[in-house]
């Protein structure tokens, strides 16, 4: 047996190993991975930052605390000479009770893998907005939001913020993976007769 026949034939056997990997793997793992990444990385973050932005207890889940409005409509606050109360609801107050229930709502989604590729979407959109904010609103400085392609991969916005998505677009394109209620919810429902097969 020469070189080359040996090469081909191992190569044909990782290639095969790695074909069965991946169809092992692919239904259910990556899904999964990216929820157990958000929910590690992410879900405290977000879920810490719902909690400055309500007040306490069943009651207070349901009462935007002013903090809300300075956190996330800032120049509205300023305009309105620092009354939150006097505040446009459209489009200012409409865009913090969607942010502040928005920071509650999605990573509850994305960990159950509920509605799994639109949640994933909405926190995609919901760190883009955010990360907005903090550059032109909050106004962090140049350190803070860093640069892609250098050798720093510590910046809090441009680096940090890219990982952040990187498991969610997986989530949006792949969707949760078999461990989801998502995926719970389609066999539910494939198993359901049809209006036709009752019929008949």
């Amino acid at each position: 047996m020469n070189v080359t026949s040996t090469l081909k034939s191992a190569v044909g056997h990782y290639q095969r190993a790695t074909d069965k990997l991946e169809q092992f793997l692919e239904p259910w793992f990556l899904g999964l991975m990216a929820r157990f990444v958000f929910v590690a990385v992410l879900f405290g973050y977000y879920y810490n930052s719902f909690a400055t932005k309500v007040g306490e207890g069943v009651v207070g889940f349901f009462q935007i605390r002013p903090s809300a409005y300075y956190q996330i409509a800032l120049p509205a606050v300023e305009a309105a000479g620092g009354n939150v109360s006097a505040v446009s609801f459209f489009p200012w107050g409409l865009m913090v009770i969607a942010g502040t229930y928005g920071e509650f709502i999605l990573p509850i989604l994305i960990v159950l893998g509920l509605f799994g590729r639109l949640a994933a979407l909405g926190m995609i959109v919901f760190i883009l907005v955010q990360t907005l904010v903090d550059i032109t609103v909050h106004m962090v400085d140049a350190a803070t939001i860093g640069a892609l392609f250098d050798r720093f991969p510590d910046s809090l916005i441009m680096d940090q913020r890219l990982l952040w998505i990187f498991p969610l677009l997986y989530l949006f394109v792949k969707g949760p993976g078999l461990l989801s209620v998502d995926a719970l919810l389609a066999r539910r429902f494939q198993a359901m007769p049809s209006a036709r097969q009752v019929q008949a």
